[in-house]
């Protein structure tokens, strides 16, 4: 039975069922997940459950996302096994609702029935594959603490143990927390390794329906911390699948949406993606995933941001943090591309300074490379740009490097090195059409026809500037498509400037703040030189100061 709106009702009945526990234990075997739990729930009604039961009712209830009824009866199933002297089957009732209650953000309730489970463990004295499974809300921990070395032991030993009692989901748990934690280590390609082996249980329905909406959940998400994107779409296409296999299964279904939507953002389906984000947001009710419900919103944001939808963009942003996410970066960039620079400085500098993990800062670093160039702070932006760079290098990902890149690009462009820019824009250009992501790639190849137009090369300058544009134009990017029209009609040449390739350098020197002594150091050449360059510069351009200079580059697209 169903709500108008899709949603199972809970308590529907089957007038025409005789024997109501065996139909429920058969919608369970179809995975018919409301159904089922409809159906547990009359039978209990008409006698107590006995605990195995009662299992498949709370795991029917947590599947059909029906939560505070998951804990109630998986409660209830504790208290069933323990009447009935089955002390392990009690022990992974209290590891379920311990991890349900951890998840839940309730760190103290789900660490008291942690508790509930060692201690029955202890009582049992005898090795059992329960052990194992007491072994993971540690190993987890350890990875959220940065304890890497130790999380892996931890999961080593748990995956030894599932392997010795052929417990697939116990295996495949530790083996992905093997993976996460070599990973973070910098183990890249062994840490996939036992991520692509779990997946592949996932995928070949070898684990439960809950372990296996987490493994692919937690995989996707160690994926994406690393970019590895080819990886994301894959997992992501899989678990789309998994889902929609299964209509009446909402708990992993609104954040597989969620995941659709970056990569359809990122592959350019920008409307698409809005869909996805939109139909995610509306099915997260519960108050513990508000989280899943902001990453929704954001989604929604950033597209909205890149189609020059501001209004739409700051609605949703707001929104989103006001749910418990962080709007940032987007929302910083949504102040750059509003001109608001000292807003988009503060808000992309408070958010570097709250993130302390490595792989978090990746993600942040190349927004605040971006507005700093903007701002004029070159040293920051290379503070920035470096720090990139060397956790670029330490994870070694296709796409880190190239993120690294385009942004050691940008600043080179800044600093007026046009022939280093070009060097590093052109592979990182490679690495985002390689990978399909067309406004990433149009994004460097902006940056590119700069430096071709700033050395001269007018022909290489026009062919990546329009090839840009077209990207820019299909997708709807309105604020790029401004950007790169008004860089169009000012080449160096133009009569609205007159700047030479090389003004136009010194003139990016300048706006960085630096001295002609420095300029002149920095390009070897004489500081009478840049003093007649940057006469030149003020007179061409009908300025009286560096300042008003520094400010006609900006409003003209120079820099």
């Amino acid at each position: 039975m169903s709500d108008d709106d899709g949603r199972y009702k809970p308590g529907a009945s089957f007038p025409d069922v005789v024997d109501p526990l065996r139909h429920a234990r058969e919608c369970y075997g179809r995975r018919e997940w409301a159904d089922a739990f409809d159906a547990f729930s009359l039978a209990e009604s008409a006698a107590p459950l006995a605990g195995d039961d009662l299992e498949l009712l709370a795991m029917s209830a947590y599947l059909a996302d029906r939560d505070e009824k998951y804990l109630a009866a998986l409660e209830r199933a504790y208290q069933a096994h323990l009447a009935s002297d089955q002390c392990l089957s009690a022990v992974r009732c209290a590891f379920w609702l311990g991890l349900r209650l951890l998840f839940r953000g309730e760190t103290a309730h789900g660490a008291g029935w942690f508790a509930r489970a060692r201690r029955l463990l202890d009582g049992e004295k005898r090795d059992c594959v329960e052990q194992g499974y007491m072994l993971l809300p540690t190993a987890e921990q350890e990875v959220e603490g940065g304890n890497f070395e130790t999380a892996y032991s931890l999961a080593t030993d748990a995956a030894a143990i599932g392997d010795r009692f052929g417990d697939a989901d116990l295996v495949a748990c530790a083996r992905h927390l093997q993976g996460r934690a070599l990973i973070r280590q910098g183990k890249i390609d062994e840490g996939l390794r036992f991520l692509d082996e779990v997946m592949v249980a996932a995928s070949a329905h070898e684990l439960s329906p809950i372990m296996t909406g987490l493994i692919y959940c937690s995989v996707i998400d160690a994926c994406q911390q690393i970019w590895e994107l080819g990886r994301v779409r894959e997992w992501t296409s899989d678990l789309a699948e998994w889902c929609d296999a299964q209509p009446q299964m909402v708990a992993f279904s609104g954040i597989c949406l969620v995941h659709r939507a970056e990569i359809m953002r990122i592959n350019g389906a920008w409307q698409k993606a809005i869909g996805e984000a939109q139909r995610a947001y509306q099915r997260f009710s519960c108050r513990d995933r508000q989280k899943a419900a902001a990453a929704a919103l954001y989604q929604q944001a950033e597209v909205h941001r890149l189609r020059g939808e501001f209004g739409l963009a700051e609605e949703a942003y707001r929104n989103a943090g006001q749910w418990g996410w962080d709007p940032q970066p987007g929302l910083a960039l949504l102040r750059m591309a509003q001109g608001r620079i000292d807003d988009a400085v503060a808000g992309i500098r408070r958010k570097v300074a709250a993130t302390p993990d490595q792989l978090d800062r990746a993600r942040v670093l190349p927004a605040h490379v971006e507005i700093t160039l903007a701002a004029g702070d070159i040293q920051e932006a290379r503070g920035a740009c470096s720090e990139l760079s060397e956790t670029a290098e330490w994870f070694g990902t296709s796409v880190l490097s190239a993120m690294a890149a385009e942004t050691r690009g940008a600043l080179e462009l800044a600093e007026g090195d046009m022939g280093a820019a070009l060097l590093s824009l052109r592979p990182a250009c490679t690495v985002w059409q390689d990978l399909g992501a067309p406004y990433a790639a149009a994004r460097v190849r902006v940056l590119i026809g700069m430096a071709c137009r700033a050395l001269g090369d007018s022909d290489g300058a026009e062919i990546e500037l329009s090839a840009a544009r077209a990207v820019f134009l299909q997708l709807g990017a309105k604020p790029d498509l401004a950007h790169v029209d008004k860089f169009a009609r000012l080449a160096p040449s133009d009569r609205q400037s007159g700047l030479t390739a090389r003004e136009i350098q010194v003139l990016r020197l300048i706006a960085a703040g630096k001295s002609n002594k420095i300029i002149a150091r920095e390009l070897s050449l004489s500081e009478k030189t840049i003093n007649r360059h940057a006469s030149n510069i003020f007179n061409k351009l009908d300025v009286p100061t560096r300042a008003a200079a520094t400010a006609y580059a900006y409003e003209h697209g120079l820099i």
